[in-house]
């Protein structure tokens, strides 16, 4: 007898136990079809204004839209989607790129207007304001003519300025030049007795045996112009 009696026991509460189990779940679909009921309601307005905001939209252009068109442009969408995906994926790279040298650029930015604030304070582009200012005069300075004499005689002006540039003729213009600076200031005795003594200093012979020498090559050249014109009318004649 207590055997039966516990058995309609647990029966009972098992019984139970499935009642209050179904009752949770009619609850809880209650619950959820009130907020789906919820939802709809709220939604509904929304959705209403967008469609008829869409149709507005779609009357403005239907005169230059097709349904034909649409659907091939999605079609279209659709067999390139793999094309615009690659795309989406290096638009994402290029922007990680940018976003990787965006801080090396504003270095590079920071270090170029150092660098230009230095050059400035130097005076480099004080002098190309000045070596643009010297340009100016040289080419209003110069006819079409004497480029073109300066063109055709380039080489030898190179020539002659590489040769000037020479350390030797630099050091010896350089010395003379200091030389003369301190002699100009000295009181010069122009006698003859002063004159002969000074003959007699083998540098002021040599110097003179040079100067001579010099001149002689000068008045080499000079004869040599004079007779060229001379003979060209001497063959015109």
């Amino acid at each position: 007898m207590e055997t039966a009696s516990a058995e309609l026991t647990a029966k009972i509460d098992a019984l139970t136990a499935q009642v209050e189990y179904l009752s949770a779940q009619a609850r809880l679909a209650e619950r959820q079809r009130q907020e789906r009921a919820e939802l709809v309601r709220d939604v509904t307005p929304i959705a209403d204004q967008a469609f008829h905001l869409a149709i507005e939209q779609l009357e403005e252009v239907q005169e230059y839209v097709d349904l034909a068109d649409l659907l091939r442009l999605l079609k279209r969408l659709l067999r390139n989607a793999r094309n615009l995906e690659r795309m989406l994926d290096q638009l994402e790279a290029v922007s990680d790129l940018a976003d990787t040298l965006g801080p090396l650029t504003d270095q590079a930015f920071e270090k170029s207007v150092e660098a230009l604030a230095e050059m400035e304070r130097k005076g480099y582009f004080a002098f190309a304001r000045g070596g643009a200012h010297i340009l100016d005069a040289l080419v209003t300075s110069f006819s079409e003519e004497d480029v073109r004499r300066l063109g055709d005689n380039i080489v030898l002006i190179a020539s002659t300025i590489k040769d000037l540039t020479q350390p030797e003729i630099l050091l010896f213009v350089r010395n003379s030049l200091q030389v003369a600076e301190q002699e100009i200031g000295k009181p010069i005795d122009i006698s003859y007795g002063a004159l002969l003594r000074q003959a007699r200093d083998p540098a002021v012979r040599r110097g003179l045996a040079l100067t001579l020498r010099v001149l002689h090559v000068v008045g080499t050249q000079a004869e040599g112009r004079e007779s060229a014109p001379n003979a060209g009318r001497t063959a015109a004649a």
